[in-house]
């Protein structure tokens, strides 16, 4: 139980510190009129995207809840609801403070890569820390629960439904996005690409990070937990059950 607390502390302090990290690079000005404009309008289409996503993730959470808790009982369910709801909270995170960085690294950059390096970092540690943190809160508190390892497995199942949404579809609205605002901007008015006048190059932002950022961040999540729950598994089969938590504490360091 002692070594069970000691990863649960540490997820928290993942979290922890990717919500310092959070404050910290909404701290960093963007005194650019049109830079915060062009940002907004990207945070706002981000948002929309994933309403949507979310949408169809919840229905499709519903009926595949249904049916595991049909199938494979309570827990692997109750699970499975937690796994889509964290892996969803990670994208979200990810792309929330992706969103609002880019346009402070940019304003950061005009003094140079020292200025404008540790923006980006650390709004990229804030989904890699909230990734890490969250999945590793979750696996732990379920094994101190059940005392299950493969309890865990729900977790993961419903970290890949989310997963799969949102790398999927976001790939597919990204590069369509792309490709019409190369066609309208760049074949039809002769704009360079990325130009802001083109409405199209908006799209063609939202969809990198929801694609690119919600998506690779629900991706993590989801590998992440399904090799901890693997070697969690292995372990209680192959060795004891003193075994299992072994893994939990590797995710620890």
């Amino acid at each position: 139980m002692v070594w069970q607390v000691v990863a649960l502390v540490s997820g928290l302090v993942s979290v922890g510190v990717a919500g310092y990290l959070f404050r910290w690079v909404l701290a960093q000005p963007n005194e650019n009129e049109a830079m915060i404009q062009h940002s907004l309008a990207i945070q706002e289409g981000a948002v929309a995207y994933l309403k949507q996503l979310f949408r169809v993730l919840g229905a499709m959470a519903i009926v595949v809840t249904g049916i595991m808790l049909v199938a494979l009982g309570w827990r692997k369910a109750v699970a499975y609801v937690a796994g889509s709801t964290c892996s969803a909270l990670a994208g979200y995170v990810g792309m929330y403070v992706a969103t609002r960085a880019n346009a402070r690294v940019a304003w950061a950059a005009r003094e140079g890569l020292k200025k404008a390096f540790p923006v980006g970092f650390y709004a990229g540690a804030v989904m890699g820390l909230s990734v890490v943190g969250l999945a590793l809160i979750g696996m732990t508190i379920f094994y101190m629960i059940f005392g299950d390892p493969e309890v865990i497995l729900g977790f993961s199942f419903g970290a890949t439904l989310m997963a799969l949404l949102a790398k999927a579809g976001g790939g597919i609205y990204t590069k369509t996005a792309d490709i019409g605002a190369d066609l309208v901007g760049k074949v039809e008015l002769g704009l360079e690409e990325d130009d802001p006048r083109n409405p199209g190059v908006i799209a063609d932002n939202v969809g990198d990070n929801v694609g690119d950022v919600a998506g690779t961040g629900a991706d993590m999540f989801d590998s992440y937990i399904a090799s901890v729950a693997a070697a969690m598994i292995l372990a209680n089969v192959l060795y004891s059950e003193e075994y299992v938590v072994f893994p939990l504490l590797l995710s620890a360091a």
